[in-house]
């Protein structure tokens, strides 16, 4: 399997990124007196996921420290388990609270990958990966429970062309992990992903496994073009193909841009 085709440095950008989100996502908490409101579309509380991410932010500061914790064994059904037990476990509920622990722990990893090498391994509930992405992994964690968050209290959301650049090291790392075995199984075909503006990548399925290249390795079956949130929302669960599709999000092309619907489908959202 080749490398991902793109390379994470906790440098400045990354830092800069990973506090602003954190304060961002603080400063929708601190003023909501009650954090009960469900998040659209998800079984969580506006609480449950700020408890969830200060307890990610926490795991993630510790594992760029050095220290070893383990978190599920990768697969999705394990991380959904991980996540009720460290809720059932963590009932603090206050948006005050919670909010300094997102901005606490979030200091804390960036202070703690500034003394090591981007490229020191580190075990994370994702597999083995290195402190650089590791980060980026951080960043769209925050981005996507963050967004969360910011839907159902209906304030502006925090992503951006600059910060979805930076989530790539992560998910071009972790699609591999992620593919669904029930909707990927025996599917072959080229995929070359562009975000408008930036960044582009290939997904190359073969009999159900994908391997992801900074170019595709041949002509592609299907071209996808995406309005960089719009690819990232996609990526995490938040919106649809089809509904990006209708909005002229994304468009696609190719021998085979039918295929261009179904690529989402063939991934479980980390």
């Amino acid at each position: 399997m080749s490398a991902p085709p793109f390379q994470a440095a906790v440098g400045p950008s990354l830092a800069a990124a990973i506090g602003a989100v954190a304060e961002h996502t603080a400063r929708l908490l601190r003023p909501c007196a009650d954090t009960s409101v469900p998040i659209p579309g998800a079984s969580w509380t506006v609480g449950e996921a700020a408890a969830h991410l200060f307890k990610a932010n926490e795991l993630m500061a510790d594992l760029a420290a050095g220290r070893e914790r383990t978190y599920g064994d990768g697969t999705a059904g394990s991380l959904a388990a991980a996540n009720s037990v460290s809720l059932a476990a963590f009932t603090e509920r206050d948006g005050t609270v919670l909010a300094d622990g997102i901005v606490r722990c979030a200091e804390a990893f960036t202070e703690a990958a500034r003394t090591r090498p981007a490229d020191a391994p580190v075990f994370t509930p994702l597999g083995p990966m290195d402190l650089g992405t590791l980060g980026s992994y951080l960043l769209t964690h925050m981005l996507g429970h963050g967004y969360d968050i910011a839907v159902a209290l209906r304030r502006p959301h925090m992503i951006d062309r600059e910060r979805v650049d930076l989530t790539l090291p992560f998910l071009t790392t972790a699609m591999p992990r992620v593919v669904n075995p029930r909707t990927a199984a025996g599917h072959s075909a080229c995929y070359e992903l562009r975000l408008r503006g930036g960044s582009r990548f290939a997904a190359t399925f073969t009999d159900g496994a994908v391997d992801v290249t900074a170019r595709p390795p041949r002509r592609p079956d299907c071209t996808i073009v995406a309005e960089p949130v719009t690819f990232l929302l996609l990526a995490l669960g938040r919106c649809t193909s089809m509904g990006a599709l209708s909005r002229g999000k994304i468009v696609a092309w190719g021998r085979k841009p039918w295929l261009s619907p179904r690529f989402t489908s063939l991934f479980t959202a980390p």
